[in-house]
Parts: structure tokens; C-alpha cells; sequence
């Protein structure tokens, strides 16, 4: 029998609400999507609480209600697109917005907003969320979770794959033909260094078109000092977020390495995204010349793309539109299909990519009666 159920998340570019209408029968299948562009007001609320400033519980406490009314009613808008009913829908998987991912830390912690009590209230369907923090528990990373659906829709016997999702950070999951071996990580910043560059000097959200970068150059030595990270060295698991790659990350080797004008910044940060994608794949010794997918907010940006092709000019770079799911939409499906693993009580975890000691059912499960 066939199921359906919706995807919500909003990532780390905080640039809106994704919610994906999807069908399992038993492969997903996306039959609607909607996306809510974030309220300026919430976006910058958001914003200011992924660093640590003052009055935070309460300023959390409020975003917490506020994004949980703006996913219903995202849900809301994305049922009003269709045929089907609340009803009809067998549960939502809601990733929320995170506000803090922090998998180094001693305890470990992640934090997502957007009360799932509000989702399911306002919309009458079940909703599951909190994913993360039962992988920490079991001393994982929480992240990345995309992989475990990236291996059951993407999966080829024939042919070596990696699919890459650029949003806000940066992810892989490396797909060996012929194999079950699977390996997934967080490469680094994807879009949010360009975006906060692009923000804090234009006013823009984000460098549109790669518009910004493609007036400059990149600075060697801006480059050379930002690829000495340790996280792009240290071996996986790891997951990673924007309170690591911050513009105060940034600045402060602006600072030591003399800067530069903002479009010669901006190409440095293109070249750092795609070196740091490219230079994980390359370490990657399951896979020889794989076929690449590209997905997320980063698959629409020119100067990225060519960016990325000109490192890995062995290889083939497609969006996962050839593979039948939209770019756009892939982790909103995936989503989904965590919230199915969760009503079905089936793992949504991969130990091998988290790191975590087992498999686990992930999520809660929130009713709206």
C-alpha cells in the first residue's frame, strides 16, 4: 500500500521552509512541494541565535513557537496545493532549525527549534521530529542523517557515486558500486560563508548567481590560511555547523592575512567550498572517478559549480535531477522518509557515518490529539 508523508526542514542558510509531499509505494515519490521564505524578522532572530548573545532563552523560547507555526503552515500551503487532505497524510518529519551543533563538545550536544506540539496542533497530523539527539545519546555525531536515504534511493551496482549536498555546510555520502560500504561526513562551509559574506557587505541574502564572486580573485594566501583548519583534516566521522564556520572564523584570518575586497573574499570562499568537497572525495579510497550528484542551495550557483568542475575534472557532475529528485528538494524527502523509518520503527541512522554505537529508530513522536 502506498503512504504518504511530508518533509519540513529549514537549513542552516536559514533562507526558508521546505516542506516535500511524498508518496512511498515502496519508493519515494514526490508529489508536491512548497517553499515559505522565513519572515525577515524570525530570519534575523535565527541568525543572532546561532551565536551566543545575551536574553537567549527567552528569545528561544519564542522562535521556537513562532518557526513551529510557520512549518504548519507551510504544511498548510503545501496541502492546499493538492487533492489530499490532513488525513491523508500518515505523519510529518520535521527537522526543525538548528541553533547550536555542537558533536565535540564534552557532553555533546545538538539543538533544533520549532515545537513539534505547535506543528501537530495547527495541522492534525502526527508529527515526528527531534532526529538528532538520539544518535548523540548513543555517541554519535548526529549528523549528517541525509545518507542512510541517499544509499536507499541512489544507490547503483554499476557505477561508483557521490552525492553532494551544498547547503549551508556541506556533505557527502560516497557510494561504491557493487558494495554496501557506505561513508558519509560534513566536508565544510557550503553556502554559509558565502552567504554571510555576501549579506554583510552587499545587504543581499545571498550572492545570487555567483554574481559577486565572478568580479574577483581569488587570494592565494586568504585560501592557504583557511584550508590549515583542522576539521578539514581530521579523519570521519564529523559533522560540523555555521557557529564553527562563522564570520568571526573568517575575520579572524582576514585579520592575519591582510583581507581583501569583498569580490576577491567572495571567490576565495567559492574555491573553499568546492577544494574542501573535492579534497574529500579524493581521499575517499572506496570510490575511483565516481559519477557526482550535486544537490542543495550550491547546486544553482554558476561560479560553485565550475568552481567544483575544475577540481574534479575526472569526473562527471550532475544535479540529482538526472537521478529523478529534484536538487532542491532531496533532504525535504529525506525527511519524509525518516519520519516513515520512525512510524515503522526502522533505523534512521548510519553508525559507520555518525559514529554512533548502533543503529537506532530516530525521532519522537508528537500526536495532534
Amino acid at each position: 500500500m502506498s503512504e504518504l508523508y511530508i518533509g519540513t526542514l529549514s537549513g542552516t542558510s536559514v533562507d526558508g521552509i521546505d516542506a516535500a509531499l511524498v508518496r512511498f509505494s515502496p519508493q519515494p515519490e514526490l508529489i508536491a512541494t512548497h517553499c515559505a521564505p522565513f519572515p525577515p524578522a524570525l530570519r534575523e532572530t535565527v541568525l543572532s541565535l546561532c551565536r551566543p548573545g545575551e536574553n537567549e532563552i527567552d528569545r528561544l523560547g519564542q522562535a521556537d513557537v513562532l518557526i513551529g507555526q510557520a512549518m504548519a503552515q507551510a504544511v498548510q500551503a503545501l496541502l492546499a496545493k493538492t487533492t489530499f487532505t490532513a488525513g491523508d497524510i500518515r505523519a510529518i518529519g520535521s527537522h526543525g532549525q538548528t541553533i547550536r551543533h555542537r558533536p565535540k563538545h564534552t557532553p555533546a550536544f545538538t539543538l533544533q527549534i520549532g515545537d513539534p506540539n505547535v506543528i501537530a496542533s495547527l495541522t492534525g497530523i502526527p508529527v515526528v521530529a527531534d532526529f538528532r539527539r538520539k544518535d548523540l545519546a548513543l555517541g554519535g555525531q548526529g549528523a549528517p542523517l541525509v545518507p542512510a536515504f541517499h544509499d536507499a534511493v541512489f544507490r547503483s551496482a554499476q557505477s561508483d557515486r557521490v552525492i553532494v549536498n551544498i547547503g549551508g555546510i556541506a556533505n557527502l555520502t560516497a557510494l561504491p558500486g557493487g558494495s554496501s560500504t557506505l561513508l558519509g561526513f560534513d566536508t565544510g562551509p557550503g553556502n554559509t560563508l558565502l552567504d554571510g559574506w555576501c549579506r554583510q557587505t552587499t545587504g543581499e541574502t545571498m550572492d545570487r548567481d555567483g554574481q559577486l564572486a565572478a568580479q574577483g580573485t581569488v587570494r592565494p594566501a586568504l585560501l592557504k590560511a583557511l584550508l590549515q583548519d583542522p576539521y578539514f583534516h581530521a579523519l570521519p566521522p564529523k559533522s560540523t555547523g555555521p557557529e564553527y564556520f562563522s564570520l568571526a572564523w573568517l575575520q579572524a584570518h582576514l585579520d592575519a592575512t591582510g583581507g581583501g575586497s569583498a569580490e576577491d573574499i567572495q571567490a576565495t570562499l567559492v574555491t573553499l567550498t568546492a577544494r574542501t568537497i573535492a579534497d574529500a572525495i579524493k581521499k575517499i579510497t572506496a570510490v575511483r572517478r565516481p559519477e557526482i550528484f550535486i544537490c542543495g542551495g550550491g547546486a544553482h550557483n554558476p561560479q560553485l559549480r565550475a568552481a567544483l568542475a575544475a577540481e574534479l575534472a575526472d569526473c562527471t557532475i550532475q544535479k540529482t535531477d538526472a537521478l529523478g529528485i529534484a536538487a532542491d528538494w532531496v533532504e525535504a524527502m529525506a525527511f519524509a522518509w525518516l519520519a516513515r523509518q520512525r512510524w515503522q520503527a526502522q533505523p534512521g541512522n548510519c553508525p559507520v557515518v555518525t559514529g554512533a554505537a548502533r543503529a537506532a529508530v530516530l525521532g519522537g513522536l508528537w500526536l495532534p490529539n
